[in-house]
């Protein structure tokens, strides 16, 4: 399916219209090398956290990204946050999409935004066309292609980058095992007999950090914008989570969506994958090459894999909650239950074993 920053576009929802002109003037007075045409504002309906629009001007076209409307939690969806990040780690790391201006006067938009450059690629989530069949090769360049680059995002000086106030990574693998677990109490509906033990071993053997870096956060093959061949990284999208962190936590974080073949079908059922398919390098050759090409020795990431699937279990229990308190009435989300489980059980075995498959 070829995609464009997330999905093909849609005409802007009934109440998130906004002044077009008083846009295409900022752009106009802000932008470098802005047309100052007609504006053309389009949608990318995916998502459900900040907006994010496609903008047209003649031939320039660029990406808009803004809040959603209506009261925000303190700190959420921060527009300079990520527009800073992006102009900080473009330079260095041009995987991210170039950022063009930040606007933080409400008179524009009546939000804070940014606009920034349009990426083109295609996306690949949990099957490739139908119309393909890709070969053992290009599922192996593709895997690479992965590692690399999440290597390469780690190896960033962030400092250099001007990136060192962007996130507190003393303290962050405890800051996040007590958020998380903290997250799932809140969220609590069905008992879990795993959720204790494996809450208590968490708490008790947090790992020392050897290391920061900058994290994504949430890497992953749908996140990214492929070459029409599948065979290169065009774009990494979706940076409004990421942190300067413990590389491990992102490793390990990237490694929950690279199933494999021979993983419980549970699991499969509860993530499905691309990676699953024939010729995807085994998550044992993801960590060896990403040692290789970071330089980084990695440990057992035992407790990092059983914390992954721990903390994606929360995120549906968060959203499975929702559907149990008639707060959604989305059909879609009335077995999250099931998968909440079945990822909580795959957690509770990692944390059982001595070494990480």
């Amino acid at each position: 399916m070829k995609k464009e920053q997330a999905v093909n576009t849609i005409p802007i929802r009934n109440g998130e219209n906004f002044n077009q002109e008083a846009l295409r003037k900022y752009l106009y007075e802000h932008v470098e090398d802005f047309p100052n045409q007609e504006l053309v504002v389009e949608q990318f309906p995916t998502g459900v956290s900040n907006l994010t629009y496609l903008i047209k001007s003649g031939e320039w076209e660029a990406v808009m990204r803004r809040p959603p409307s209506g009261p925000l939690p303190p700190k959420a969806h921060d527009m300079r946050r990520e527009s800073d990040l992006l102009k900080n780690l473009y330079p260095v790391f041009p995987l991210v999409p170039k950022p063009y201006v930040f606007c933080d006067d409400k008179t524009v938009m009546g939000v804070p935004f940014y606009v920034m450059q349009r990426k083109k690629g295609v996306v690949l989530d949990d099957h490739f066309p139908p119309e393909m069949s890709p070969s053992l090769e290009l599922c192996q360049e593709l895997s690479y292609a992965v590692v690399d680059a999440l290597a390469q995002l780690h190896s960033v000086d962030y400092e250099k980058a001007n990136l060192a106030e962007f996130g507190f990574p003393h303290g962050f693998l405890e800051r996040q095992v007590n958020g998380w677990v903290n997250r799932y109490r809140k969220y609590e509906t069905d008992e879990i007999p795993f959720f204790e033990p494996l809450a208590k071993w968490y708490l008790n053997n947090i790992p020392a950090s050897e290391g920061a870096s900058i994290i994504h956060n949430d890497y992953k093959l749908n996140n990214m914008l492929l070459s029409e061949n599948y065979k290169e990284i065009e774009a990494i999208l979706d940076w409004e989570i990421a942190t300067i962190g413990d590389p491990l936590f992102d490793l390990a974080g990237a490694l929950g969506y690279w199933l494999e073949g021979s993983d419980p079908d549970y699991l499969k059922e509860s993530l499905p994958t691309v990676t699953v398919m024939p010729g995807f390098i085994k998550r044992r050759e993801f960590v060896h090459r990403y040692s290789l090409k970071s330089g980084r020795d990695v440990p057992s990431l035992n407790y990092y894999m059983s914390f992954t699937y721990f903390k994606l279990a929360v995120v549906l229990q968060q959203i499975y909650y929702r559907w149990k308190v008639g707060q959604t009435v989305d059909g879609r989300f009335a077995d999250f239950s099931t998968k909440v489980k079945n990822l909580m059980l795959y957690a509770y075995e990692i944390s059982n074993t001595l070494n990480n498959d």
